[in-house]
């Protein structure tokens, strides 16, 4: 009787995940195009598959086991035999969809313009709901210098008393790829007033790390500086539209060709707001697929949901969860106006000050959960366990 509890109590006993860890892979020489894969095992067995240090894919355990039998080259043969044997599935089944998975990964390896965080069509997990043990991205506020003529409360200074070397920002790059923070967005101010803007693309990059840049685009339109940007790493661009400004548009129309997954932003001002859906159509035009949209007041919330209708109708996919000018209303903000802050804030991202200050999101002065380079990870996000 032991021996038949022994076996039932085996026979159904919950899967343990893999062991929290990480995993790096380098394509061989000679593989063309060459790739980099970077695996987060969680505690709970879902994960994190960076790949080319450009795009964030959310795994759920199943799909993070393959991920990881993919990069220690396990045959796919074993793979199906170890499946059949951990999950109770036929080996047929679960060799056809370690086969898919493979296919999926080496597709997304050769498609240009990704989005920076995307899902593979598994059942996939959601990432405010997954158990996160970092944030999955560092908003880092280079500056808040502006170019010459722009109203100075676009961006607040009174707490910011310096900024950081571009030593003091190599440092916060390392540390936060070292407590897992896989994606980082430069933002500002305008961040392209840093002259060492390049370097710290570069920096992070050579971490694995996927790099945005928020900007207002203007210097973008030298297409050698553009070149150099992307040279150095840069991953996907948050572009910030000023559409009355000719010189704005000259700028997206030189950023739109090159090989960079390009959302753009749009604040709904009283000023702009009657001819902000001619400007939807415009940007449809100029294959602008990704948009992001805010207001300067909540008097706007109307206006919103009427672009938001007329966005979908142009096929132009609505991102809500990204940072945004210190002057907009974060749009997150604006689908739950009854909560402190947006949700996510704080634990799916996190606003790094001039100065090295934390906010749990931008324009949250009073919120200060600590300095990322002075205090210790666990004041700064107390909800991650160690992996």
């Amino acid at each position: 009787m032991s021996a038949l509890i022994s076996w039932i109590r085996k026979r159904f006993a919950k899967v343990r995940p893999l062991p929290a860890g990480h995993l790096h892979y380098q394509s061989p020489p000679g593989d063309e195009p060459a790739y980099r894969l970077h695996l987060r095992l969680h505690q709970d067995g879902s994960g994190l598959l960076i790949v080319n240090a450009s795009t964030v894919l959310h795994l759920n355990p199943t799909a993070a086991e393959y991920a990881y039998h993919l990069m220690k080259g396990t045959p796919p043969e074993e793979v199906a035999k170890q499946f059949s044997r951990r999950y109770r599935v036929n080996r047929e089944t679960a060799l056809r969809d370690f086969s898919d998975f493979r296919d999926r990964i080496q597709t997304l390896i050769h498609i240009p313009d990704l989005d920076p965080v995307t899902f593979l069509d598994f059942e996939r997990v959601a990432p405010r709901s997954a158990s996160l043990t970092a944030p999955l991205r560092l908003d880092c506020a280079l500056t808040y210098r502006l170019p010459p003529g722009t109203q100075a409360e676009y961006a607040p200074v009174k707490r910011v008393e310096r900024e950081l070397s571009t030593e003091e920002w190599k440092t916060i790059l390392d540390k936060a790829w070292m407590h897992g923070i896989p994606h980082v967005t430069f933002t500002g101010g305008e961040p392209t007033l840093r002259e060492d803007l390049p370097e710290l693309i570069a920096h992070a990059e050579s971490r694995g790390m996927v790099a945005g840049l928020l900007t207002d685009g203007l210097r973008l339109a030298d297409r050698s500086y553009l070149q150099i940007l992307l040279q150095t790493g840069l991953d996907h661009i948050l572009f910030l539209l000023q559409a009355e400004n000719k010189a704005s548009w000259k700028a997206l129309e030189t950023v739109m060709p090159e090989d960079i997954f390009v959302t753009v932003h749009l604040t709904v001002t009283p000023r702009n707001a009657e001819k902000a859906g001619e400007t939807l159509e415009r940007l449809a035009r100029q294959q602008v697929r990704s948009l992001s949209l805010s207001a300067s007041e909540t008097s706007l919330k109307d206006d919103l949901l009427i672009l938001r209708n007329r966005a979908a109708e142009l096929g132009l996919t609505l991102r809500w969860d990204l940072p945004v000018p210190y002057s907009a209303q974060n749009p997150a903000t604006l689908e739950v106006v009854d909560e402190e802050l947006p949700p996510g804030a704080g634990r799916v991202w996190l606003y790094l000050e001039p100065d090295g200050d934390v906010l749990p999101a931008q324009g949250e002065p009073d919120k200060v959960l600590g300095n990322f380079l002075k205090d210790p990870w666990e004041k700064i996000y107390p909800y991650g366990q160690a992996i």
